[in-house]
């Protein structure tokens, strides 16, 4: 072999050397950065900017449940960044990605943060993004499942409902047709029609405010409200019916009770449970309001010494259009509807209606919802009114005094 034959091949020996060692040394470097990424627990940056950009909770967890990064709309759900994901239901889902695909999809029923005691229906979706980190998004659909049940409901209910005053409406037009002749016999007959058109106009009132509670999860008019203000409004707006009834509304328990809401929903929801209580007590027996403060939680209860309801009965007294009494519902003109709209009110407002009742000895309906501190503007409003008080009462002694000298 002559020389520039050996140094052709020693060049090229030499070039395969350079380029083996360089392909080992990238290889190092390309399986000691995979390693890396999957041990670590980094959150990439472009997670972190999808993830300020979601509408929807989501957050980032490590195999033990150790929350890495998160959405804004996660704290609706108590998720946040380095504490651990809380809900049981919601780490099996992210555990079940070690067994199951890539992602992994699961409606669940989770109780939602803050004050609200109101389960809301998820969509909870976690997808593996490395090896050591999972995304879990969850997506409520709890107005969607609403505003579904609703449809179906109120094509069920609705149109039978309303079939019973148009359809008695329409006989008596054509009774007093027949009877033109007759004054004392259309007189009767057009009474009728005018009660049948108020319960009809009280059913689509009814169903109006039903629709509004279901389909806006967001009350349009919230502020601070005061319990005795509501309790007071609701008890006045039936004095005339328990007076008419012979029945007593006796108001006890805490003052200067407040809540975050909507102060005409909460009225509507407290006087349907008062006019119920109404109608089914007996002559000369009474109607209890009472407001108990507990914690965070103010439950208002409303009593009776009534006929009470039964226990089946008590599965379905909150379903729309349901009757307990059907005789009595139909001859006092009840709809139906007045203890959907108060579960649904009360559901707004991130709280829980709950019943006690015995046949013959009477119900309570308690409304628990969530409480809040006095605003502090009305604080000092109410000081500044005592201190008023106060230098008048003085200045009217002062007077007295000096009328009296």
């Amino acid at each position: 072999m002559t020389l520039p034959q050996i140094a052709l091949f020693a060049l090229f020996v030499g070039v395969a050397i350079g380029v083996g060692l360089s392909l080992v040394v990238a290889w190092a470097y390309r399986t000691r950065a995979r390693i890396a990424d999957e041990t670590s627990l980094a959150v990439p940056d472009g997670v972190t900017a999808v993830l300020s950009s979601m509408d929807d909770a989501a957050c980032v967890v490590d195999p033990s449940g150790l929350v890495l990064a998160v959405s804004k709309a996660a704290a609706r759900f108590d998720i946040v960044t380095g504490a651990p994901l809380e809900n049981p239901e919601l780490r099996q889902l992210v555990r079940s990605l070690r067994t199951d695909a890539a992602s992994v999809t699961e409606s669940l029923r989770i109780t939602r943060g803050g004050l609200s005691l109101d389960p809301r229906l998820v969509s909870a979706r976690a997808s593996t993004i490395s090896p050591r980190m999972s995304l879990l998004v969850i997506r409520d659909v709890t107005e969607q499942e609403r505003l579904d049940q609703m449809r179906r409901d109120f094509v069920a209910n609705t149109s039978h409902e309303l079939k019973t005053p148009v359809g008695a409406i329409t006989l008596l037009a054509e009774a007093i047709e027949s009877a033109a002749d007759d004054a004392q016999q259309v007189r009767h007959f057009a009474t009728r029609i005018s009660a049948e058109a108020v319960r009809l106009g009280q059913l689509t009132g009814r169903i109006m405010s039903l629709s509004r509670l279901q389909t806006d999860d967001a009350l349009s008019s919230a502020r601070a409200v005061s319990i005795d203000e509501v309790i007071a409004s609701a008890i006045e707006a039936h004095a005339v019916q328990a007076g008419s009834a012979g029945v007593e509304i006796a108001r006890g328990g805490d003052r200067g009770v407040w809540v975050h809401g909507d102060s005409q929903i909460l009225i509507e929801a407290f006087g349907n449970l008062i006019a119920n209580a109404i109608v089914y007590s007996p002559k000369g027996s009474r109607v209890g309001v009472g407001v108990k403060a507990d914690g965070e939680i103010v439950e208002i209860a409303v009593s009776d010494q009534g006929i009470g309801i039964s226990e089946a009965d008590r599965e379905r007294i909150f379903e729309r259009f349901y009757r307990a009494d059907e005789a009595r519902s139909r001859r006092t003109g009840g709809t139906g509807l007045g203890l959907s709209i108060v579960k649904h009110a009360t559901q707004r407002h991130g709280g829980e209606v709950l019943l006690w009742s015995r046949p013959g000895r009477g119900s309570t309906f308690t409304i628990r919802l969530p409480r809040i501190e006095e605003p502090a503007h009305l604080g000092k409003d109410k000081k500044s009114k005592k201190k008023r008080e106060r230098k008048a009462a003085k200045a009217a002694a002062r007077v007295r005094n000096g009328e009296n000298a």
